[in-house]
């Protein structure tokens, strides 16, 4: 044990380290698990395996100059104190509660002021020069008049022995590739890529005339203007039993304003999962209902439809609104009578699945169409709904927007309003990645049940899945485990998830059925089985599906370490460890859209394409495409123009190259003094008082945005 105390004569900084390293715990980079140590310096970061927060240890010579806690989300400073403690790591560490901590970052907060997200060897793109592979930072030297000087570059590797040794001023440039795992990697002097590039501008430009005249033809068509809210709407908004956040209150505003204009609504609202967006739909239905209207909630799962066909019948139960369902789980005649009771108007609210887009579908007066989960529905749907309702309000909702759905909003073709903080009470998901051992299971499912509640174990193989059910019933003989999957038939499904919900199930072993959709108080443990075979938005999806009350959430990520992991599957889950730790849902699911058919939502056409320049430039040159079609002049890069000689940053300041990196790309990007100040005072909280090449760094750039007039707010 080791306690220091900022007052009195503390233990020497070198001693600190060797002693903890003895309790067994880590360097590392960057703190972000329970264990981890990082030295920078004079300063030591170290989160203790007792502690709730890391903390932050900052010598001044001999003397402790700060001691205070930090944010591991944010690694900004958080309480200053007095005394710390550190214990050795405790034998039974593999239980949840000293697992690392998934909390929720405001999604205007920029994860790269942290650590870069490119990777040694990763395949990035170049706007310029094409595909390739991330080496890092290099330093490369020249000679000056008086001596020999050296600047720091990103060294990208083409084909054979081409390799692009990027300035720091054309960081902008770079963009993580996003698309099939192994790219076409071209040299750097054929026109290869001016070609692939010249076509993937061509099929984005196609897509904009289209998109923006669909948006223009319905702006042009007359829409239904809802009247100001009823006395029934504000007597049910009360009714909820938490107040809207903020940002939720700003998403409602928005959304009925828009319902009140009178041109058709095409609005995107984008929330993390568990953040209330489910509330904002039920209210923008309700407000359509009131307004002698009939409203249609089209979702991806038969699960989630259930879902939500019981949420808004026990929320509308008393103000005579008939609720109808249409999705498998309905019979044939069910299903013939509820289409019939839509042509009526003898359904008011209708929530369904892919069937709702079905020919045979008509409504009386439908007034709101909501797509929930849209990123879970291909660009044919997307068309069809547009093109069979024009002049109905659409709101589309998604956790992980699609950037086809995203760009539409950024660029004014389609509004966009977002959710970024958590309900008040939403607390954080405790979440362990690591490799699997039965007794990780046995402990983490033990513990749940022991509490009242239940867990989802999410095992994705269907063919052997049943083996997997024998496992755990010899693993766990004393406990109720049952099966589900999309596979079953709708009666067998029904019934198991009817008896989950009631309780007389304890685990359920099931496939990525759950991914939407489910949302049961009582369960707050979920086991991902072979989480390095999941997209990491997958995983954030399926993590969601606990905590989601007030009752702490766990969430154990497991791979198989009997075969090695692939290079693929070890940076997934480097990737699923740093956003768990640093970023937003948000962020983290816009990291991964291509690998989960991001092609395939923008239509088959356009899937070459964008494989063959990554994901994110496809989207720019889209958004360039949809400029022009505007008619708005071209967008300027708004950077500060900056000598990558003049913003070095000594190696010995900052050893991290990806931190290092991170700090580039944020200083090229600043938009004013303000911020500036505000950059200077997270660098000294993090790296200690800073040395004179970084004081020479920001004196440089202060001088720069001074020059063009930036203001200072």
């Amino acid at each position: 044990m080791i306690t220091i105390e900022k007052s009195k004569q503390p233990i020497a900084h070198p001693t600190v380290i060797k002693q903890l390293i003895e309790m067994d715990y880590h360097r590392v980079e960057m703190v972000l698990e329970w264990g981890d140590i990082a030295v920078r310096g004079s300063i030591i970061d170290v989160f203790g395996y007792t502690h709730s927060h890391p903390t932050r240890i900052d010598y001044f010579g001999d003397a402790i100059d700060r001691l205070n806690s930090f944010d591991v989300h944010t690694q900004r400073s958080l309480t200053a104190l007095t005394t710390l403690t550190f214990h050795p790591k405790p034998h039974n560490f593999d239980t949840p509660f000293y697992s690392f901590k998934q909390g929720h970052c405001n999604d205007n907060h920029n994860n790269d002021s942290h650590i870069s997200t490119f990777q040694i060897d990763d395949y990035v793109v170049h706007e310029q020069f094409g595909i390739g592979y991330f080496k890092g930072l290099t330093r490369l030297a020249y000679q000056n008049q008086d001596h020999d000087l050296d600047d720091e570059f990103v060294q990208i590797n083409y084909k054979g022995t081409d390799r692009l040794y990027v300035p720091l001023d054309q960081l902008h440039l770079i963009h993580a590739y996003s698309g099939p795992d192994s790219p076409t990697v071209t040299r750097l002097h054929d026109t290869t890529w001016k070609n692939i590039k010249k076509k993937a501008s061509k099929t984005t430009k196609n897509i904009a005339e289209e998109l923006y005249l669909l948006h223009q033809i319905r702006q042009m068509k007359p829409g239904f203007s809802f009247m100001e809210d009823t006395e029934a709407q504000i007597e049910l908004e009360s009714d909820f039993e938490y107040l809207l956040t903020p940002d939720q209150h700003t998403a409602m505003e928005t959304i009925k304003s828009h319902m009140e204009a009178p041109h058709p609504m095409d609005l995107l609202l984008c929330g993390d999962v568990g953040f209330g967006k489910t509330e904002i739909i039920l209210r923008a239905a309700f407000k359509a209902l009131e307004n002698i209207k009939q409203v249609a909630l089209l979702v991806p799962t038969t699960i989630l439809c259930a879902q939500h066909v019981k949420t808004i019948t026990h929320r509308l139960e008393k103000y005579g609104y008939i609720v109808g369902e249409l999705s498998r789980f309905k019979s044939k005649s069910e299903q013939r009578t509820l289409i019939q009771k839509l042509k009526r108007h003898q359904v008011d609210i209708v929530v369904g699945t892919h069937r709702l887009l079905s020919s045979d579908i008509k409504f009386k007066n439908l007034g709101l169409l909501i797509i929930d989960e849209e990123q879970r529905f291909g660009v044919s749907h997307k068309e069809l709904i547009k093109t069979k309702y024009p002049q109905v309000d659409i709101i589309t909702v998604s956790a992980t927007p699609i950037p086809r759905t995203l760009y539409m909003s950024l660029t004014g073709a389609k509004s966009c309003v977002q959710i970024n903080t958590p309900p008040p009470n939403r607390r954080p998901i405790y979440t362990h990645v690591g490799p699997y051992h039965d007794a990780i299971v046995k402990r983490a499912i033990t513990e749940e049940l022991n509490r009242g509640g239940q867990v989802y174990y999410l095992y994705n193989r269907v063919q052997t899945i049943n083996r997997k059910l024998k496992s755990l019933q010899q693993l766990l003989p004393h406990y109720r485990i049952k099966v589900a999957h999309g596979q079953l038939s709708q009666q067998t499904l029904q019934t198991i998830m009817r008896q989950f919900y009631q309780r007389e199930i304890d685990i359920l072993l099931c496939s990525t059925i759950i991914e939407n959709g489910m949302d049961i108080s009582s369960v707050n443990t979920i086991i991902i089985d072979h989480a390095n075979q999941l997209g990491v938005s997958q995983i954030h999806q399926l993590r969601g599906r606990v905590g989601r009350s007030t009752v702490q959430g766990y969430a154990y990520l497991l791979y198989d370490d009997t075969t090695p992991l692939s290079e693929v599957s070890q940076k997934r889950l480097q990737k699923i460890k740093e956003y768990t730790a640093l970023g937003s849902g948000y962020q983290l699911a816009k990291s991964d859209l291509a690998h989960r058919g991001a092609g395939e939502l923008f239509g088959r056409e356009q899937s070459g394409h964008i494989h063959a320049v990554g994901f994110t430039l496809y989207c720019k040159l889209l958004e360039e495409s949809i400029n022009r079609v505007q008619g708005k002049s071209e967008p300027t890069t708004d950077l500060v123009p900056l000598n990558p000689k003049n913003i070095i940053i000594s190696d010995r300041y900052i050893s991290n190259p990806r931190e290092r990196l991170a700090l580039y790309m944020t200083l090229i990007e600043l938009k004013s003094r303000k911020a500036l100040t505000e950059l200077e005072a997270d660098i000294i909280d993090r790296y200690g008082p800073i040395d004179k090449t970084m004081k020479k760094v920001l004196t440089y750039v202060k001088r720069q945005l001074s020059l063009i007039s930036v203001p200072s707010q």
